[in-house]
């Protein structure tokens, strides 16, 4: 009898949703999106996650990933344009699909997938900082136990259902 073999295709579906303007109205006003990551891939500690990053923390991650992957290169972040013709909600939207763009490229390289400081980006809420600390092994957890716990504490899930209109 011939066997079926089901190869099962890994999938890493990354999305940049929900804009959000973060100390609306003071000088130190920045705005976040919303990371929900899905997958099946065995690459990453969770298959589901959701966190929130800022433009900044973006510039930092493609960095670190540039000084990690040698020769191998890195795709770009959207442009960090201080003289935008047009709507500042329309400038977001530009970024938003920009920076969507980068993670869907980034979660599609295997060299820049071993990079531990991605997974912490995309799978935990620890801070820029906390993640160097995390891949050098000064953190209190481990890269596995930082997501694992940031999984378990479902931060993703209830905000996941909050924006729901």
């Amino acid at each position: 009898h011939a066997q079926a073999v089901f190869v099962l295709q890994e999938l890493t579906t990354v999305r940049v949703q929900d804009p959000r303007v973060q100390n609306e109205g003071s000088w130190n006003s920045y705005v976040d999106y919303k990371i929900f990551l899905h997958t099946n891939s065995k690459a990453f500690t969770a298959k589901t996650s959701c966190v929130r990053r800022r433009y900044r923390e973006f510039v930092w991650l493609k960095r670190q990933l540039q000084k990690n992957a040698g020769l191998v290169p890195v795709p770009d972040l959207p442009g960090k344009s201080t003289f935008f013709v047009g709507s500042t909600d329309e400038f977001i939207e530009k970024r938003r699909q920009g920076l969507q763009q980068f993670l869907e490229k980034v979660v599609q390289n295997v060299v820049l997938l071993s990079d531990s400081r991605l997974h912490l980006f995309l799978q935990s809420q620890l801070s820029v900082p906390e993640i160097e600390a995390c891949v050098q092994g000064q953190g209190s957890q481990t890269v596995t136990e930082a997501i694992l716990h940031y999984a378990m504490s479902n931060c993703g899930w209830v905000q996941e259902e909050e924006s729901r209109p």
